[in-house]
């Protein structure tokens, strides 16, 4: 799977559908598959911040990997959140998801609001990978769990046989530490959309992306680019893509995307509690946003 993985750039951390009841929309999955799959997208990350983790049950988890599994059937990679702040949990679900035909990989967070040590973030996801033959890609968002997996702890991770990556949100600093310090075959995605272009600059494997989910296509022309050695098109393209995804973030995710999608008739429902729904004067600039950069 690892080399599977090597070969995706573009993986979108995809929404999840709900329906008006708030409840999972089956049937909404395959539409928003098919349509990250026409578009570019090279691997999909089900079950992760973007599609709600927080707010859904273990059992909805599961239903959703299976189904996304199901859709995907073989297509690209699908990575699946595959972990919590509770480490003996997270143990027993990652032996759930193992038991799934066709997962690429686990997406594990760093513990949140828990502040373990360094020490302890390293048990946590050693305990993580020594649970199952499931590869695991650790996922460091400091912004929202609390916590900064430092690269040092990263790069003592990155030795065991079961941890395959990460989603790194520290910034190119530890991106170009991290890719530096690790074998070749390590992947190293970035969690922030912004820096999509510069991470595969210094050798990183891509981005995890919010925003593919409507830029796909210029994300990879711009991806193409780069592989073309046409820095002058690469960098082009990541100016003209930058106010979408400013636009896409510009209020808490993933209401820009849900809001852009229904506005599509690609009918993804509404964020659920704590989260809400982007008010008409949001909805209104991302439209227009989204309106001038694809057309």
């Amino acid at each position: 799977m690892k080399n599977t993985l090597k070969n995706a750039s573009i993986l979108t951390a995809m929404v999840t559908p709900f329906d008006e009841k708030g409840s999972l929309a089956m049937e909404k999955v395959r539409d928003v598959v098919n349509y990250l799959l026409e578009h570019h997208t090279e691997g999909i990350v089900v079950g992760g911040t973007t599609g709600e983790s927080p707010t859904l049950s273990e059992d909805e988890k599961l239903a959703l990997y299976k189904e996304t599994l199901k859709v995907v059937a073989g297509r690209v990679p699908v990575i699946c959140g595959a972990s919590s702040n509770d480490t003996r949990a997270s143990i027993a679900f990652i032996k759930k998801i193992a038991a799934l035909e066709g997962v690429a990989a686990g997406l594990c967070v760093v513990p949140y609001y828990n502040k373990p040590s360094q020490e302890g973030l390293y048990q946590h996801f050693k305990a993580l990978a020594e649970a199952s033959d499931l590869p695991l890609i650790l996922y460091n968002v400091p912004g929202r769990t609390g916590v900064n997996l430092e690269v040092a702890t990263t790069l003592r991770l990155a030795k065991l046989p079961n941890i395959i990556g990460t989603k790194e949100c520290q910034g190119l600093v530890a991106f170009t530490e991290i890719v530096k310090e690790t074998d070749d075959d390590f992947l190293v995605y970035s969690g922030e959309d912004h820096l999509a272009l510069p991470t595969k600059l210094i050798g990183g494997s891509g981005v995890i992306s919010v925003s593919s989910h409507v830029i796909g296509d210029k994300m990879h022309d711009m991806y193409e680019a780069l592989k073309s050695q046409d820095l002058t098109k690469a960098a082009s393209i990541h100016q003209e893509i930058h106010p979408v995804i400013d636009a896409v973030f510009s209020v808490p995710s993933p209401a820009p995307i849900k809001a852009i999608y229904n506005e599509w008739g690609l009918e993804v429902g509404e964020p659920r509690l704590p989260l809400v729904s982007c008010n008409s004067n949001e909805k209104e600039k991302i439209m227009t946003i989204i309106n001038q950069v694809i057309k």
